[in-house]
């Protein structure tokens, strides 16, 4: 596996803490798209063919933990659990420390809106899984937080790119009608998930 890369600048955690089961399941998970993958149309965001290319990598910043990833999570027709993996582990609620498979739908969302933009920089992430306590602690302490937010099942993601403007992130995200996409440029990011195709 090529461009594996995991630095904790500011944090530090026992990575060898991951629970066992999550790792079975994301086996499994991965066994069950291997065996469906022929039959999948290719995934398209509005004309770009992602699926055509031999790899696909993403980077990423969190900006709780410092924590730093880049890591090619698709190579030579599959998904790669141990780069799912180290990406579930990064984009984790940090807060209860718990961590959830993100789907791999959203990662080729974001690896299209990267794509698209013409960026090598790591999206820089403000909240991506969050455990259903965190969601609620955050709806009770600020605004448009929904309660049954697609963060919570690993659907969603709230993030920046550097040299990127906010505003060209955003059109990138709503061209491709991959999910939603919500615009916060007061709190400095764009959200973006695969459930409907809405904006705010």
């Amino acid at each position: 596996m090529k461009h594996l890369e995991l630095r904790r600048d500011h944090y530090h955690q026992d990575h060898d803490s991951a629970a066992p089961d999550h790792n079975r399941r994301r086996f499994l998970r991965l066994g069950i798209l291997a065996l469906t993958a022929a039959a999948l149309p290719r995934q398209t965001y509005a004309g770009t063919a992602i699926g055509s290319q031999p790899e696909r990598a993403l980077a990423f910043y969190n900006t709780h933990t410092g924590e730093r990833l880049k890591i090619t999570y698709w190579e030579q027709g599959q998904y790669v659990g141990e780069a799912l993996g180290q990406i579930d582990h990064v984009l984790r609620d940090h807060l209860a420390n718990e961590t959830r498979e993100i789907a791999p739908k959203l990662l080729d969302l974001l690896c299209a809106i990267r794509s698209q933009l013409d960026s090598r920089e790591p999206f820089h992430v403000i909240s991506g899984y969050r455990s259903n306590r965190t969601n609620e602690y955050l709806r009770a302490h600020t605004s448009g937080v929904a309660e049954n937010s697609l963060h919570t099942v690993g659907q969603a993601i709230d993030i920046r790119l550097p040299g990127r403007p906010l505003n060209t992130l955003r059109k990138a995200a709503v061209d491709l009608k991959g999910g939603g996409v919500g615009f916060y440029p007061k709190s400095d990011f764009v959200h973006v998930d695969i459930g409907g195709v809405r904006y705010w």
